[in-house]
């Protein structure tokens, strides 16, 4: 069953914003995880590309770049893509990390609807199903949490957050349709709400587009969900999740990973620089459903594949290095001869984060929030 709690939303013009009730803070302590899923599988050696290895250029010899020349060095073997050079400063400051050639369990079809079922369901079997009810991993963990009740946890957005379905009472935000408000009707609601802090909060939480500002808004939706997580982050929840599409890049990848690339990078920012003092206390994990393959195809993109990224960043972390077991790109190194191969589960960083965060005990995250996981040794990725 999946219980939510609806803080707020955008309306249409003939009705009111919903109003936030009052409640006190909904969880112990002062630690904030964020996860935010990327659907349609993002290409984690597009991202994050491992240059020093002397095979990768050959199998993209147009989508592999060096550094100075479309990518930035990370650590003498890894840069970064310049579409994401946004992201830069978090690295430098030790906010922003790498997990390399991770995956779910899930193999064989690379399909994106079983790929992200099983992300977020965090099963161990290779086709993603968990018994029926059993939801998905983040609500799972949410009732192991000592004094967490439905604010704790908030699913941000339009797109349904099954890692938050299950039992266990959370909140949910979404801009389902549009206030479509001229200057003058905008500047009135906000003279009327300004001395209400409710009011004033399910007004900023709305999506409010004044005419010709649609377009605008699209490109804006990192920052409007991140905008929104930040702002009950520093209030009554701990743990917030949303997605970001676009990573499905099959021709022309270098053009079409720029959208994308600026959400991912627009959300991150927009936490560190809302979240404030709050900040150091957060972490935030980035997942995809699969990689893509290691050869790119004829259309200068990247067709389904298998290992990739998560991505690691917050003020709890300590970043500034990639992280995992390098498996190579060589003859006999490729998954079926055509993928990254995962050399590490990416249910096992994720679990990490809820014991270092919020004390979760292993025996739970291997037995009841991740079946059959095994944790193996603490990668060390907060401070």
């Amino acid at each position: 069953m999946d219980r939510r709690t609806f803080l707020g939303t955008a309306c249409s013009a003939a009705a009111w914003p919903l109003i936030t009730p009052v409640v006190v803070a909904a969880a112990p302590g002062d630690r904030r995880l964020v996860v935010i899923v990327l659907r349609g599988a993002l290409d984690g050696m597009g991202m994050v590309q491992p240059y020093g290895d002397r095979d990768f250029a050959g199998l993209r010899p147009t989508l592999a770049a060096r550094p100075g020349a479309g990518l930035t060095d990370l650590d003498g073997f890894y840069g970064l893509a310049d579409q994401f050079a946004g992201l830069m400063p978090l690295w430098r400051a030790g906010e922003l990390g790498f997990a390399t050639a991770v995956s779910t369990p899930y193999r064989g079809k690379r399909s994106h609807f079983d790929g992200q079922d099983l992300l977020e369901t965090g099963s161990g079997g290779p086709t993603g199903q968990l018994s029926a009810g059993r939801g998905g991993w983040l609500n799972r963990a949410l009732a192991l949490i000592p004094g967490a009740r439905a604010e704790t946890a908030l699913a941000v957005g339009q797109q349904r957050m099954l890692i938050l379905d299950g039992e266990a009472d959370v909140s949910a935000w979404s801009p389902r349709t549009k206030l479509a408000l001229g200057d003058n009707g905008r500047g009135l609601l906000n003279k009327l709400y300004s001395n209400d802090r409710l009011f004033a909060e399910a007004l900023t939480g709305a999506e409010m587009f004044a005419d010709g500002e649609g377009r605008k808004a699209k490109r804006e939706t990192g920052k409007t969900l991140a905008r929104f997580a930040a702002g009950r982050l520093k209030d009554q929840a701990r743990i917030a999740a949303f997605s970001l599409g676009g990573w499905d890049t099959h021709r022309g990848q270098a053009k079409r990973i720029n959208g994308p690339a600026r959400m991912l990078t627009d959300a991150l920012i927009t936490l560190r620089d809302q979240l404030g003092p709050v900040w150091r206390n957060t972490a935030v994990i980035a997942v995809t459903e699969f990689g893509r393959t290691a050869r790119e195809n004829g259309s200068r993109g990247t067709d389904h594949g298998t290992g990739g990224v998560a991505i690691l960043s917050g003020g709890a972390m300590r970043g500034g290095q990639v992280q995992g077991r390098w498996p190579g790109l060589g003859e006999g190194d490729l998954y079926e001869d055509r993928d990254l191969m995962a050399t590490d589960d990416v249910r096992r960083w994720a679990a990490w984060l809820l014991a270092g965060q919020f004390g979760v005990g292993r025996s739970n995250l291997e037995g009841t929030v991740f079946p059959g996981l095994e944790m193996g040794r603490d990668p060390g990725m907060l401070g």
